[in-house]
């Protein structure tokens, strides 16, 4: 009973970066820039306490960083300036096909070889993405906002692509997030307009809470989910994120973008269940 609730709690949290970043960069309280700025500085904080307590250092420059560090600036700006036109639930839905279909061509690339279960399964993720983007009543008419959040989840794929393997997964989260900083600083500053007390407030809980705390939380539930169920329960995140996004931010959720959604979830199911890839997944 405590894994299944320390694992919903860090879906919710997951989920929570979208409607936070959406109700802060939306509602007027703060620029998209300055926001994915905050939300680094305050993952290093919090995420370099955590580490100092529990090892005592960390490793900065190590195989990878410079590629983890680029990518992650990469998710971090294209998600904040995405949710300037974007639905938190329909960005997040974005986000999610986008990462998990990039995923599994990266796998099919190098040598994965994909059965028909897994194609038919991408393929209908593909769809549901499409859908979901298409332009037109119901669907996704905002190109720019769709382009940003398309470049994010390229980012995390890349992020999450490059951070395989790696023996300590929260230290590496830890110096990739500093790393990132002075990256989405130097790019990001100069586009910094608008600040106040209530965009700092939810840049911090989205950096330091739903993010650097979520991270930490979700490595320490990991190694005690079942190896194939791991990456299933990650399915919850986009529906979280569609529910909160009516519930607290009384967006609408079309009949387009819920067929889309249950296409990309249902899609990525079928292909990440297939026992082929049960141990492809970090």
């Amino acid at each position: 009973m405590r894994l299944f609730s320390l694992t919903c709690l860090t879906m919710i949290a997951f989920a929570a970066n979208s409607i936070l970043t959406r109700l802060a960069v939306d509602g007027g309280y703060i620029d998209p820039s300055s926001f994915a700025i905050i939300r680094v500085l305050s993952g290093v904080v919090v995420l370099s306490m955590i580490m100092t307590v529990k090892v005592g250092k960390i490793e900065l420059f190590q195989r990878d960083r410079a590629a983890g560090a680029v990518s992650l600036a990469a998710y971090m700006a294209g998600f904040s300036l995405a949710y300037l036109t974007l639905d938190a639930g329909l960005g997040a839905l974005i986000l999610f096909g986008v990462v998990q279909i990039s995923m599994f061509a990266h796998a099919a690339a190098t040598g994965a070889h994909p059965n028909g279960r897994q194609l038919l399964g991408a393929g209908i993720a593909f769809l549901g993405l499409l859908l979901a983007l298409w332009p037109g009543p119901g669907g996704q008419s905002d190109a720019i906002g769709a382009a940003f959040m398309v470049i994010a989840g390229l980012g995390w794929a890349v992020y999450t692509i490059s951070g395989r393997g790696a023996a300590n997964p929260l230290a590496a989260t830890t110096a990739n997030f500093i790393l990132c900083l002075p990256v989405v600083t130097i790019v990001l500053v100069g586009l910094a307009t608008q600040t106040t007390a209530i965009g700092w407030g939810l840049g911090i809980l989205c950096g330091g809470v739903t993010s650097g705390l979520g991270y930490a939380l979700w490595y320490s539930v990991l190694p005690q989910l079942p190896q194939n169920l791991a990456p299933v329960v990650q399915l919850s995140v986009p529906v979280i994120a569609l529910i909160g996004g009516a519930v607290l931010l009384g967006e609408p959720v079309t009949m387009i973008v819920a067929i889309a959604a249950v296409m990309v979830i249902c899609g990525i199911a079928l292909a990440i269940t297939s026992r082929s890839v049960q141990g492809g997944r970090s």
